[in-house]
């Protein structure tokens, strides 16, 4: 009995000493892309290469870090975390280097030292594409659950695994042949037209595509035969894909911009691109879970209202400068008090339709009290009121149990 008795010990020592070493490395992790991120943004200022890119990835790297730790500390065994740490290590990482190349190989034509370690740290961007390809492919359950997914996901890990080698082989040999040749955004350009590299660049990103989809269907035929808390995790990763591919879209648009209050608008829609990796943490950690219908039609009615707003006061101006003796001053002035008053009235009726499609619960519930309400106002029977408001408690709440307590004095 003794025996055992320390076995079971041991182990749950064991268990206990390797939970310790899991998040230790998680924080290293984070810690090192943490502190890479700052002295990429450091850098970057350097070499005079602030833009809207390097806003972005900067948000991209530094919320993967943060969603990462957060994920691995919490559920350790689940490969989201440490998806997302990787990403946001090589990304980093690649971006680090890339620096440190362009000063070497271009300012100071390669006399600084670990210039071919640079270079060679500059095609960490490989590996990060391969694993934020493989964050879809994990989520939500962080395994296949069928042995087809599977075979999937390891023909996609073999691709990625010979594509990042194919990356790392061409920097050892351009450092070792001494053939380099850097473009000015600090990135290798030897062996780019090579034949085998070509056929298994393309062949890997028609596989990363050809799995996503695969992956995409397979997901949105689950999610429309789901419930509960697997088609809410769905909810979330859609959501923060389609808000992501948005400020992907602004983002690009406005990237070359000369207008610096658009350029500012640029820089908010690159740090956008951050809404993605939360989304995923949100979904993977059940956290607030059943706010994604509350998030979504509050989003969507904003951003109608926010449009519907805009076109009555981009109308407003024309109609009052073009048809209108007003003059610039006074047109602007009177359109945004119309557009000011207009905004309650018109949010709370954008709110009620789209919290119908988007919102059920929260639509059927203000449907019911609103019902009782009326109902309220022609009861005068104590007893019935208390069963009216039982009812309606049980209808909108779901509780385990109600009580309703009435003060008798009067």
């Amino acid at each position: 009995m003794a025996v055992v008795q320390d076995a079971m010990t041991a182990g749950a020592g064991w268990s206990v000493r390797r939970r310790r070493a899991v998040r230790a490395l998680a924080m290293a992790l984070f810690c090192f892309a943490a502190a890479a991120g700052v002295s990429v943004i450091v850098l970057s200022f350097a070499l005079h290469q602030q833009g809207i890119g390097e806003v972005g990835q900067s948000a991209i790297d530094l919320t993967c870090a943060l969603v990462g730790v957060v994920i691995a500390w919490h559920q350790p065994r689940h490969p989201m975390g440490w998806i997302l740490l990787g990403v946001a290590a090589f990304f980093t990482l690649d971006s680090l280097a890339g620096g440190y190349v362009i000063l070497d190989y271009t300012d100071h034509q390669g006399t600084w030292p670990l210039g071919p370690v640079a270079l060679v740290a500059d095609q960490s961007w490989a590996p990060a594409i391969a694993l934020f390809g493989l964050a879809f492919l994990a989520y939500p359950d962080g395994m296949a659950s069928s042995s087809r997914w599977r075979w999937m996901v390891r023909a996609y890990l073999v691709l990625g695994a010979a594509w990042t080698a194919g990356a790392w082989s061409l920097a050892i040999a351009a450092a070792a042949g001494h053939d380099i040749h850097i473009s000015s955004g600090g990135s290798l350009t030897t062996g780019q037209n090579a034949a085998w590299w070509v056929l298994l660049d393309g062949a890997f990103f028609v596989g990363m595509t050809v799995a996503w989809l695969s992956w995409l269907t397979y997901q949105v035929i689950i999610w429309r035969r789901s419930s509960g808390e697997r088609r809410q995790q769905m909810k979330w990763l859609m959501t923060g894909a389609a808000v992501c591919a948005v400020f992907g879209v602004l983002t690009v648009t406005l990237e070359n911009n000369r207008s610096a209050l658009l350029s500012d608008a640029g820089y908010l829609a690159a740090a956008g691109l951050a809404v993605l990796p939360l989304s995923i943490g949100f979904g993977i950690l059940k956290f607030r879970l059943y706010d994604i219908d509350r998030v979504i039609s509050r989003t969507l009615a904003y951003a109608i209202v926010t449009g519907l707003l805009i076109g009555l006061y981009a109308g407003l101006v024309l109609l009052a400068t073009r048809v209108l003796p007003l003059t610039s001053g006074v047109a602007v002035a009177a359109s945004t008090l119309v557009a000011a008053a207009l905004f309650n009235p018109l949010r709370r009726r954008v709110q009620l339709r789209v919290d119908r499609r988007f919102n059920r619960a929260r639509y059927d519930a203000d449907q019911t009290v609103a019902a009782f309400a009326a109902r309220l106002q022609d009861t005068v029977d104590l007893e019935s009121v208390r069963d009216e408001l039982a009812g309606v408690v049980h209808q909108v709440l779901e509780p385990a149990h109600v009580s309703v307590w009435i003060n008798q004095r009067g």
